[in-house]
């Protein structure tokens, strides 16, 4: 038995030994870069250089950037910068390149991470706080400015207590309640770095040998076999068999332990695993087969609408969470608006952009499983002939005007690849249960990295009316994200005419042109007369959505602004936007001394000839 126990010690001390000298490996991004070791490994492209697959964890995973930075990615897609590592306390000093921590951080959760957050003696803590957009100061002893989120001027923001009663909400907007999640030290420290601790897995299998007090690091070194002398043998076996009766007791103890403790350690593994994964599965859309999309929709038995491209019919994954399921036709072309539809919106995070929860690509069956939006499409409301019962309120189409461009603001500017929509019009609006608006169907979508000016295309892309001119022809410039502006644009003066801005009813030799009209009773200082205007506030909300909107409709692509601009413009308080150059100077002057408003008489504006 001790021979056995003695075999079984040096077994285990040699296969420590050689694991050990995998784990303490050291890898760098570059020469001054932090040092990268067990827990952490480095993957450079699709090959790990750091660390054996078996010890890998998937959260501890780095980077290199294209500036040989060190990056690590925590949840919701937050990529931040590495400045140290410290194994012998287990954290992780972060920075964002940037230098605004809280804009990375603001839709930041560790949840279900194995990172986790610190707080100094004399730190502020507050446990409920929000943050504010406002446009005037308040009482600075009740709040605490931030000031790389307050980029936009005229406006602030602020982190607020929740419960504070004396705190006023004059000209302020709430932007996102924090209830323990974040830690206010985060948003008014003033600090570009953040410290990340984690306990599990263990880094001290590698200790460090000396303090370097200059770099704040530790040289690292691993453990390794003592080298024996000659004339010890025997001093080394009868250590060994000291060594291995104490082991022998030791590891009927540790057996006793383990079975003790098993069961609970399991039960919150168990625990922790499935909080991951339902966090993982909100941020990933999941695969589904027929069978599955069959019993979702219940057989198909509640249809929402039909068009060119399938059949939208309503789900439900649980009892409280619906979905909306577009089956694809078996018609040319699915395969490309598929790919595009899948490998687009499964990396979009955005209150304004429509959540793609599923697909299913089971044979030649495919289908989309979306987020379901309860009110329907942006066209229901505006091209309604009931204009009474479906009329949303200026107030309301104004915040939906604002949502939809900071949507497609976020595909312009906020994903890794800028995401160029080209359909977008108010069937492709959704609106949730809040009538908060939602881009959708990216069929006929493109990606292209930001700093390409332009895009090539080899067909016209969209819908006729909201095409820009120069998908149609390059003698007006490149296509490029302008095309989407123009496509808002167009949008955006069907939302303050409540009809379609080209009516294609009246036959194929002639068009009535809307947003031609609406330019005309602006420029000569005349009101826009729309029914359901009963206030002055209305009137000043109408005239800022059509002058927005004129001013992405300009014929050249140069002439019009990015979404962020517009962005702005929609969020400027008052009614102070000068007009835009007139967008139809090469056109026949129309007259105008007959047009009546647009939701009470669209039969009767001009007919203007091609």
């Amino acid at each position: 038995m001790a021979k056995f126990a003695l075999l079984l010690l040096f077994l285990i001390f040699f296969a420590r030994q050689g694991e050990g000298h995998d784990e303490c490996k050291v890898s760098k991004c570059m020469e001054k870069g932090p040092p990268i070791r067990f827990p952490f490994w480095l993957k450079n492209g699709s090959q790990p250089v750091s660390l054996p697959r078996h010890h890998r964890y998937p959260e501890f995973e780095l980077t290199c950037d294209k500036r040989n930075q060190t990056v690590l990615e925590l949840p919701n897609s937050v990529h931040l910068l590495v400045k140290k590592i410290n194994y012998t306390s287990q954290s992780i000093q972060l920075y964002d390149g940037e230098g605004c921590l809280p804009r990375q951080l603001i839709n930041l959760t560790l949840s279900a991470s194995s990172f986790y957050f610190t707080q100094c003696e004399n730190e502020i803590s507050m446990d409920d706080y929000a943050l504010y957009n406002c446009t005037s100061e308040s009482n600075r002893d009740l709040y605490y400015f931030i000031p790389c989120l307050s980029t936009v001027p005229g406006y602030q923001i602020y982190a607020v207590d929740s419960l504070h009663p004396n705190f006023q909400l004059v000209s302020c907007t709430k932007i996102r309640n924090f209830t323990s999640s974040l830690p206010l030290y985060i948003f008014v420290s003033q600090s570009d770095d953040l410290v990340l601790y984690w306990l599990e897995p263990n880094s001290q299998i590698c200790e460090p040998q000396s303090n370097n007090h200059s770099t704040g690091h530790a040289d690292i070194q691993c453990f390794h076999m003592p080298k024996t002398t000659k004339g010890s043998s025997k001093k080394l076996v009868a250590t060994a068999i000291v060594i291995s009766l104490f082991l022998i007791l030791a590891l009927v103890l540790v057996v006793l332990y383990r079975v003790y403790s098993s069961n609970k350690m399991l039960e919150g593994d168990e625990v922790k695993i499935e909080k991951f994964l339902d966090d993982y599965r909100a941020l990933k859309p999941s695969r589904y087969s027929y069978a599955d999309i069959k019993k979702i929709t219940n057989q198909f038995k509640d249809k929402l609408g039909e068009g060119g491209y399938g059949i939208v019919f309503k789900g439900k994954l649980s009892n409280e969470i619906f979905v909306a399921v577009k089956v694809l036709n078996d018609s040319i072309g699915n395969g490309e608006e598929f790919i595009n539809e899948v490998g687009t919106m499964g990396r979009i995070h955005h209150v304004n952009v429509v959540r793609l929860v599923g697909f299913c690509a089971d044979g030649s069956r495919r289908a989309l499983v979306y987020e379901f939006c309860p009110n329907d499409s942006l066209e229901k409301f505006i091209f309604s002939e009931d204009h009474k019962n479906h009329f949303l309120g200026w107030e309301k189409l104004q915040d939906i005007a604002l949502g939809i461009a900071k949507g497609i603001e976020y595909l312009h500017q906020g994903c890794d690849q800028r995401i160029l929509h080209f359909d977008i019009k108010p069937h492709n609006i959704l609106l949730d249960h809040n009538f908060n608006p939602k881009v959708s169907d990216f069929g006929l979508a493109k990606l292209c990295s930001k700093d390409q000016s332009a895009v090539s295309m080899t067909t016209a892309r969209g819908t006729m009316g909201y095409i820009a001119p120069e998908v149609f022809s390059r003698n007006f410039g490149n296509v490029s994200y302008k095309s989407d502006v123009y496509s808002f644009g167009m949008l955006l003066l069907e939302m303050v005419g409540g009809r379609k801005n080209i009516d294609v009813k009246v036959g194929n030799t002639s068009q009535t042109y809307f947003p031609k009209w609406i330019y005309n009773r602006l420029n000569q200082g005349e009101e826009l007369g729309m029914i359901n205007i009963e206030k002055e506030e209305h009137a000043k909300v109408a005239e800022k959505l059509a002058i927005v909107g004129l001013r992405c409709i300009q014929w050249y692509p140069m002439d019009r602004p990015s979404m962020k601009v517009v962005v702005q413009m929609l969020e400027k308080e008052g009614n102070n936007l000068s007009m835009p150059p007139n967008p139809f100077a090469s056109a026949t002057e129309m007259n105008t001394s007959s047009i009546k408003p647009a939701r009470a008489f669209n039969r009767e504006l001009v007919v203007i000839l091609e």
